[in-house]
């Protein structure tokens, strides 16, 4: 068993590495992917943020919510280098070789995941530079990055499995609507009490937001749990919530991918 174990650690460490490779390739793409969430926090911060029902510095609300929006930023290169690899045959190449059958899958995600912790990085540094203070300890902005990394890996499993049912690349865009609207139907920009009811009501129960709202309580602002079910229990949900999208997208983008040679 530690000998098979093993096998499959050696080969998805291999895809990892060879998803990596792509950076230096690319680094215009990885550059822009950097780029590209400091530009939002910088437009609403600066040009379009009104704070709407913010009690306090805008800044203080904006940065943890623009953390959280972050994790769903960047998933289109993902899903589109899943499908190039599913239109150029790359992947039957793999499959044909003696390795892990979920290793392919497993390397592109673990990259994902290392540019996800880069862009965390560089918008707590913007953040910091724009005035932006932590003040919940250092434990707390642990348990605030490792939130946020698990909501991106659920999202990451999400485009994914999206990905393969697009299956060309042409249809990434197309398919990517999709996931926008989860990053800006949340509590990132303004407060779900600014709202007509329906829509903060419905705004509070977005993982996003559950996870916006809990890095913000862990980050030590003031006054930002409502009276709500969902915002006072945000830290729960900001668990519950990718849990249950990784039990469930996961073994839909393994399953599917197992089945493409069938």
């Amino acid at each position: 068993m530690s000998t098979t174990n093993a096998w499959v650690l050696t080969d998805c460490w291999t895809m990892t590495r060879r998803e990596l490779a792509h950076w230096r390739r690319q680094p215009v793409q990885v550059v822009i992917g950097l780029i590209f969430p400091v530009m939002l926090l910088l437009m609403f911060g600066y040009l379009m943020g009104a704070g709407r029902g913010v009690d306090g510095e805008y800044i203080g609300f904006l940065v943890p919510g623009m953390l959280a929006l972050t994790m769903a930023f960047g998933l289109e290169s993902t899903m589109l280098a899943v499908t190039q690899d599913l239109g150029k045959g790359v992947i039957d190449r793999f499959r044909s070789m003696p390795m892990s059958s979920s290793a392919v899958l497993v390397g592109r995600s673990t990259a994902d995941m290392f540019q996800s912790a880069l862009s965390l990085a560089v918008m707590i540094g913007v953040g910091y530079a724009l005035g932006w203070r932590w003040n919940g300890g250092f434990g707390a902005l642990l348990g605030a990055v490792g939130l946020l990394l698990l909501l991106r890996f659920a999202m990451l499993w999400l485009g994914i499995q999206l990905a393969m049912v697009a299956g060309k690349p042409e249809m990434v865009q197309a398919v990517q609507i999709l996931v926008w609207p989860i990053g800006f139907f949340s509590n990132a920009f303004a407060t779900p009490e600014s709202m007509p009811g329906w829509l903060g009501a419905a705004v509070e129960w977005n993982p996003m937001s559950a996870t916006a709202t809990a890095v913000r309580d862990l980050s030590g602002v003031p006054g930002q749990l409502s009276g709500s079910w969902a915002a006072e229990n945000a830290h729960l949900l900001a668990v519950v919530w990718p849990v249950a999208l990784i039990a469930l997208f996961f073994p839909l983008a393994v399953g599917r991918f197992r089945g493409l040679s069938r």
